[in-house]
């Protein structure tokens, strides 16, 4: 990790804009490629003119083909390369389904170590901007059952640099998944200069004593501020735990918060149904059942398919902070 001289206020879409430009000036190995990343410079402006500083043949702007975009990149990264991939909307990785599954994810493996892919694959994920079914899901839980591949979902300016940063230089396969909805709702300080945060390794946003919440992307912002307004209304101490690395995921720090808390509450915003939080659930009744005076919950988006473009459906699907800190109060006085 280098070391920084000051800090700047960024918020998150402009931290990842900032990061990615230092790794092409930085880095001659490193390129971007994606739908719409060239002249337009990305739907949210993250690449806004870096292919007339950095050329074509480091931002390639592709055709609308999701295959082709993260197929040619395993094939680049294979070769020594950097790519950094960009699915426009995460609700359009399907047709690259394998060949991040079944050809970058084995990478390593399947060559006995002679090969590595280190290739980044950003996407915008997650609702609450009226991107109605075809521009609001959560995949998350679709690849992390993949061993092979890494996944990060980072929610603050600050960890959106130090782990894209990590992603950049992993020897393999990192999808790095960005929640639009904290693009430019959420701002805080980034250090200047080169820095990494290790994936695998999750953030104690909040301390407390009588309940551990576990969360990742924007609903830890939500639970945040849930615990604080416990905290100062009623004096409930609720520990927030940012997951930030869904795979691999931080088990000793969940393990130790839920063993001094004895409750668990998990929060995401994707569904329910075999989600992140399934997981942790399984994990932690594994490890640690006995140290637990309340069954684990969870708080998640419901069983349909994605929200829908009229706003009561969408705040229906959506995880308020309201529902966060009523649940947290009952898990507290449970």
């Amino acid at each position: 990790m280098a070391v920084t001289t000051g800090t700047n206020v960024m918020n998150n879409v402009e931290a990842v804009r900032a990061t990615l430009y230092e790794a092409l000036k930085n880095d001659p190995r490193t390129l971007v490629m994606g739908e719409d990343v060239g002249p337009r410079g990305n739907v949210f402006l993250i690449t806004k003119g870096f292919l007339d500083e950095f050329g074509p043949q480091r931002v390639l702007d592709t055709p609308l083909a999701e295959a082709s975009i993260v197929g040619i990149a395993v094939g680049m990264a294979m070769e020594g390369l950097r790519p950094i991939a960009e699915i426009q909307f995460s609700d359009f990785i399907f047709p690259a389904f394998n060949q991040i599954v079944g050809e970058a994810a084995k990478t390593r493996y399947r060559s006995n170590g002679d090969f590595t892919c280190p290739l980044v694959i950003r996407t915008p994920y997650g609702g609450g901007v009226r991107g109605s079914l075809s521009h609001s899901i959560s995949v998350e839980a679709l690849f992390y059952h993949v061993p092979g591949l890494k996944i990060v979902a980072p929610s603050t300016p600050a960890d959106m640099k130090g782990l894209l940063n990590a992603a950049i230089d992993d020897p393999d396969p990192v999808l790095y998944l960005e929640h639009k909805k904290t693009y430019r709702l959420i701002k805080g300080e980034v250090p200047d200069g080169h820095y990494t945060i290790p994936i695998g390794k999750a953030a104690v946003r909040k301390e407390g004593h009588q309940l551990t919440v576990v969360s990742y992307g924007l609903n830890v912002h939500q639970a945040l501020e849930a615990a604080n307004q416990l905290e100062a209304d009623e004096a409930l101490k609720v520990e927030v735990i940012d997951l930030r690395s869904i795979r691999p995921m931080d088990k000793q720090t969940i393990l130790a918060s839920v063993r001094k808390t004895r409750k668990l509450l998990i929060i995401h915003e994707d569904n329910k149904f075999g989600g992140i939080g399934a997981e942790i659930s399984a994990m932690v009744a594994e490890e640690a059942l006995f140290d637990l005076d309340a069954p684990i919950h969870r708080l998640c988006g419901p069983d349909v398919p994605p929200m829908g473009y009229a706003l009561p459906l969408e705040e229906e699907f959506m995880i308020s902070t309201e529902r966060m800190k009523q649940r947290m109060r009952e898990m507290v006085k449970f």
